[in-house]
């Protein structure tokens, strides 16, 4: 395994990521790691997505794993439209890479991340199989009122929004949130796979989520509940075990999509 330190340019922002390569010069399966938004306390033992990149390259994935802006080494300050495109640089970078077949590239998102991934798969027919973890459909209590007062807090608190004038235009910013709306796009993204995972004690997006999701792709769509799981999905080994097993299952099925 290769491991090695990349970069992109998305709206004038360098956005900071590393990519996993088996060794072996054949074109492999692809997969993107996206983050959600940061918490405050992170466990010091935790390795975080590097491990569990490792991990799936292993399995014979080039994997890419990255920070959006405002997080980690990355540029910028948060913001949710900014993020889809940061992903879609990060699939464009993979269609350049000769190791990468094209045909292959999946994305695997969790939280925030997982939403943004279901806004770029639906628009990105390059996207080959998705696997969504703990997504919000939507994001409706966090742009109103209190919510929106808190999470704006939390993201200055933990830094992915940096500057003190940011957000220039609040509300275009929240007009973002409007528009990554999971269960409005969701259902674009079948026949090509797609996998719901969420825990049933998920006390930052209730499973109530992942059930409406479902409801959009009923039968096109595999969902897995983990009974007692949390939000974390991350460290929890039978959501990643379960991951890992249908990627290899289906991302490496590239459906006919007209």
């Amino acid at each position: 395994m290769n491991v090695e330190k990349i970069s992109w340019k998305c709206d004038g922002l360098k956005i900071m990521g590393e990519i996993y390569l088996p060794d072996g010069n054949q074109p492999w399966p692809a997969l993107i790691l996206c983050h959600g938004i940061p918490a405050k306390i992170k466990d010091p033992d935790d390795r975080g997505y590097p491990l569990l990149a490792e991990s799936v390259c292993q399995q014979g994935f080039i994997v890419l794993v990255f920070n959006f802006r405002g997080a980690g080494l990355s540029e910028g300050n948060f913001d949710i439209s900014g993020w889809t495109r940061d992903l879609e640089g990060a699939l464009d970078y993979l269609l350049h890479r000769p190791e990468v077949d094209p045909a292959k590239i999946s994305l695997m998102g969790f939280s925030g991340g997982a939403a943004v991934s279901i806004y770029v798969a639906a628009r990105r027919k390059e996207v080959a199989a998705l696997v969504s973890l703990a997504s919000p459909a939507h994001f409706r209590d966090l742009i109103t009122g209190k919510g929106l007062e808190e999470f704006l807090a939390h993201a200055r608190d933990v830094g992915i929004i940096k500057d003190k004038i940011f957000p220039p235009s609040p509300e275009d910013w929240v007009e973002g949130f409007r528009t990554v709306k999971p269960i409005d796009c969701l259902g674009l993204i079948p026949p090509r796979p797609l996998l719901i995972i969420h825990g049933t004690e998920d006390d930052v997006v209730d499973v109530s989520h992942a059930m409406s999701l479902y409801e959009q792709v009923r039968g096109k769509a595999d969902l897995f509940l983990i009974e007692g799981a949390g939000h974390r999905l991350r460290v929890e080994e039978q959501a990643m075990e379960k991951a890992l097993e249908w990627l290899k299952k289906n991302s490496i099925q590239r459906s006919s999509v007209s």
